[in-house]
């Protein structure tokens, strides 16, 4: 591979510094390939700086949403390349809010590079109009994105430039050692079979679900698991709110004894070890489930939104929709995942390799544009 010359100026923009383990193991994922190929000095857009500076070995941190976009002109113009993404930030509502750094870019010549992003739900006028015409603005704007169904959506709106498909860089972390000792210090016994448990608002996954209804059909499956597999069951937050719905889950319990939740702030790296020492998960938060099928652990999904669906399309799993199902449907479909755990491992254990392929595909399609970019300097 060619020399590159350092360093490259490069800004990162997406959904960093809320306090999601999720999209801070995408990001983790980004630097770490970014660093470990070329020289870059590089500033985060984020929407918390001292939180993205404390988790990550960066040089600048800066909160985007707080400048105008006549104050935040001058930080990109200095960039040498901008990436949007990783993750699933083109949507309603909010996709012009994560596009607005894209269009000041296309307007100071500034290069875009997307980074393995999700795209949906894009059901409004404005939205789709939004997407097209910012990713189609410049021709040389590299496209990539983590899933098939981002990929046909992308098409569907309209967007021309080539549309590469590669897979969340999450699936390129390395476990972080998290000490026994810390999770008994929580209350997790090691002495049961242990299941990971991931629950989040309703949201998409079960709109027309009442709060307590929802955490009712939560809690039974909990209490299922407990019981057919005599097992605890630990809840893991990815973010801060999960902590309230857990918590609302193990109050609707018969076994709320056997249910612990995690408190402590950890490090993605340090949940992705933690899965290792799973029977079985059962989850609602993408990087839950990439987590488990990183450490080959069999789960039952409970997907909420498209990006869920794609991830058990790209690891041959069915995608049942959580909002048409009753309780006695979805234990039944927890009790059947159990059953066919081996299966289910088997299929992970074949798939991951070739999503770990795509995810690194997404750095080498960077590194090329960056080339480009030294060779026209």
């Amino acid at each position: 591979m060619e020399s590159l010359p350092p360093p490259f100026r490069i800004g990162i923009s997406g959904s960093y510094g809320g306090m999601n383990l999720g999209d801070e193991a995408i990001l983790e994922g980004i630097l770490g390939q970014l660093r470990a190929s070329v020289d870059a000095e590089v500033t985060v857009f984020s929407m918390n700086p001292p939180d993205t500076l404390a988790r990550h070995s960066i040089e600048h941190a800066t909160c985007a949403r707080s400048l105008t976009r006549k104050e935040i002109a001058p930080l990109i113009k200095e960039l040498d390349l901008l990436i949007l993404g990783g993750g699933g930030i083109l949507y309603d509502g909010d996709a012009q809010t994560y596009l607005r750094e894209v269009s000041v870019a296309h307007e100071l010549g500034v290069p875009v590079f997307l980074y393995a992003i999700s795209a949906g739900p894009l059901t409004t006028q404005a939205s789709r109009r939004a997407v097209r015409e910012a990713l189609n603005a410049a021709p040389s704007t590299i496209i990539t994105v983590r899933d098939r169904l981002g990929q046909r959506l992308l098409d569907d709106v309209g967007v021309t430039n080539d549309i590469h498909l590669t897979a969340d860089p999450a699936f390129l972390l390395e476990p972080d050692a998290l000490p026994i000792a810390a999770l008994e210090s929580e209350g997790v016994e090691f002495t049961r079979k242990l299941v990971g448990f991931s629950v989040r608002e309703p949201g998409p996954a079960a709109p027309h679900i009442e709060p307590d209804e929802y955490h009712e059909m939560l809690a039974n499956a909990a209490d299922f698991i407990i019981e057919r597999l005599d097992a605890d069951v630990l809840f893991v937050p990815m973010e801060k709110i999960d902590v309230q719905h857990s918590h609302a889950v193990v109050a609707h319990m018969r076994n709320a004894e056997k249910a612990e939740i995690l408190r402590r702030r950890y490090a993605p790296r340090q949940i992705l070890d933690l899965m290792s020492r799973f029977e079985f998960a059962v989850g609602m938060r993408l990087h839950f489930l990439i987590f488990a099928a990183l450490r080959g652990i069999p789960f039952a999904p409970l997907p909420y939104a498209s990006k869920v669906t794609a991830l058990l399309e790209d690891l041959g799993m069915d995608t049942p929709p959580l909002g048409d199902m009753n309780i006695g449907q979805l234990i039944a479909r927890i009790d059947r995942k159990w059953d066919t755990r081996d299966e289910i491992r088997a299929s992970i254990r074949l798939r991951i390799p070739q999503l770990m392929q795509r995810a690194a595909r997404t750095n080498e399609l960077l590194l090329g544009r960056l080339g480009q970019l030294s060779r026209a300097s």
